[in-house]
């Protein structure tokens, strides 16, 4: 898992704690939420991709 990868929030976001956060390697991408740490997804590069393609199709 990404437990070395610094994690990144949207500039868009603001200073909340009301955000996603990524946290990109080499062949994964992790998903958290920021008021919650401790769970996460993570996904090969494909997967992620239509992850992203799904959630902006809905």
């Amino acid at each position: 898992m990404n437990n070395d990868k610094a994690w990144r929030k949207s500039t868009y976001s603001g200073a909340g704690n009301n955000c996603v956060e990524l946290a990109v390697g080499r062949s994964t991408t992790s998903v958290r939420d920021s008021k919650r740490p401790g769970p996460r997804l993570t996904f090969a590069q494909r997967p992620f991709r239509a992850f992203l393609t799904t959630l902006r199709q809905t």
